[in-house]
């Protein structure tokens, strides 16, 4: 059985890192390359780098972080934000990210999807999904989480599985930055639906949060606050996992 992994979310922008709740009330907690390296020497499997204000403002700086990044550390990155193009994606690549995931460009065109896996590679290419549940129903979001779609999540994570994506990011916009545990229901769904891995991301805030969300399905779980305010160490997590007979690296 593979590892279960436990992955760090960098919210990036401008050159900080950010954290907020529920997307919104946005602060500033520190910079991204030595937060990094702080969370590779305390044993994070991955990180994730998101421009969050990149789709938006019609921008790409993902191509220096991802060259400044790679010069420091050495376990596998996922860069996204406002890539809208295959030039842009390889060009992150070259520069040392390992992934790359795009969102609202490939809701917006999904054919980018299909030529995306064909030039990187399907395990390279992660599609990341905002999740809302509201009326008793998932819905995409769009737009850093400002704009419902209207698409449902497991019907789109189900599409993108077959336009050749290797991962879903999967993040609950409902939990995200509470702190009071993943969707759970959220992640079994979709872990039931597709063949592909899911990453859960929104909501992680102690240790039971991981190994309920492991349980439920999920092949990595992202967390952003718990780390960047030292809530918890990754060790702690990862042998309160361990010891509860979920596989991690340790």
């Amino acid at each position: 059985m593979l590892a279960k992994r436990i992955i760090a979310a960098l919210d990036v922008i401008n050159d900080s890192v950010v954290k907020g709740i529920n997307f919104e009330n946005i602060r500033t907690v520190d910079n991204p390359i030595e937060l990094a390296k702080r969370y590779e020497k305390e044993g994070i499997d991955e990180i994730v780098f998101l421009d969050i204000t990149a789709t938006n403002e019609k921008r790409n700086i993902l191509k220096e972080l991802a060259r400044k990044v790679a010069s420091e550390i050495y376990i596998p990155f996922t860069a996204g934000g406002g890539i809208t193009s295959i030039e842009a994606a390889l060009d992150i690549i070259k520069n040392g990210a390992d992934k790359i995931f795009i969102n609202t460009y490939g809701i917006e065109n999904p054919e980018i999807i299909i030529k995306l896996s064909d030039v990187l590679g399907s395990a390279n290419t992660v599609i990341a999904i905002d999740a809302k549940y509201e009326n008793n129903n998932y819905y995409v979001y769009s737009h850093g989480g400002k704009v419902n779609t209207h698409k449902n999540v497991i019907e789109w994570a189900k599409t993108v599985e077959d336009y050749g994506a290797g991962e879903i990011l999967a993040t609950s916009i409902n939990y995200d930055g509470t702190m009071d545990g993943y969707d759970n229901n959220l992640i079994k769904l979709l872990s039931d639906k597709v063949n592909i891995p899911v990453i859960a991301s929104g909501g992680a805030g102690k240790p039971e949060d991981f190994l309920n969300v492991f349980r439920s399905g999920a092949d990595g779980a992202l967390a952003a606050s718990i780390f960047h305010y030292k809530k918890y160490g990754i060790m702690e997590i990862k042998n309160y996992l361990k010891e509860n007979d979920i596989n991690v690296r340790l």
